[in-house]
């Protein structure tokens, strides 16, 4: 009996070959894949989520104008992750430009008042996770620049250590040693900054 095998999704570098070749709709496809990654990346240098939004993209708008002079270069890169890593440090520069041009990342409100803690039970856990989820984001703001890069695309973009490394221009030595100090960093920064939150100290 015959049985139909699903087709494997194209790589990047057949889709940046299409694309070279006038296929522009391949490009489409790229943007498709890597648009909630890069969005998440660059939510961490942008003060809301329309201008993240925006963000994302300048990056794609960015990487197609640079394309045609880009790709073929990148396809004479051994590997699969060429594109990816190009892509990922259009993101990050867009970020860091927007950052240091005075943008501050949006934090959700601590509630402390006595009508958030008589809300219903389903109210008060989304309040507590939008709060730990302002905490994590204001410890990460204080971390080391290189060290929320490093952060950012190991665990928003879910890139390897060795696409990280690429992406930032450093060894992957390197990239896994900001991580852990990262890491280390932010366990202790949450924790200082969920201490001195009045709302978590009544908490169990």
């Amino acid at each position: 009996m015959l049985r139909l095998v699903p087709a494997l999704p194209a790589s990047d570098k057949a889709l940046c070959d299409a694309f070279l070749a006038g296929d522009r709709a391949a490009f489409g496809v790229l943007v498709r894949r890597y648009q909630e990654p890069v969005f998440r990346v660059v939510r961490r240098y942008a003060g809301s989520v329309d201008e993240a939004k925006d963000l994302v993209q300048r990056a794609f708008l960015q990487a197609f104008e640079a394309a045609q002079r880009t790709l073929p270069r990148l396809a004479a890169t051994p590997g699969e992750s060429a594109f990816k890593a190009w892509l990922f440090r259009i993101a990050v520069n867009l970020g860091k430009n927007q950052a240091r041009d005075g943008a501050r990342w949006a934090t959700v409100p601590l509630e402390t008042s006595a009508d958030a803690l008589s809300r219903p039970a389903d109210a008060l856990e989304a309040l507590e996770r939008a709060e730990a989820e302002a905490l994590t984001r204001l410890a990460v703001e204080r971390l080391p620049p290189r060290q929320r890069e490093v952060f950012s695309l190991r665990v928003d973009a879910a890139l390897p250590f060795a696409d990280v490394a690429e992406v930032l221009g450093i060894s992957e030595g390197n990239a896994k040693s900001h991580f852990h100090y990262a890491v280390k960093r932010l366990r202790a920064e949450v924790h200082a900054l969920a201490s001195a939150n009045p709302r978590a100290k009544e908490r169990p």
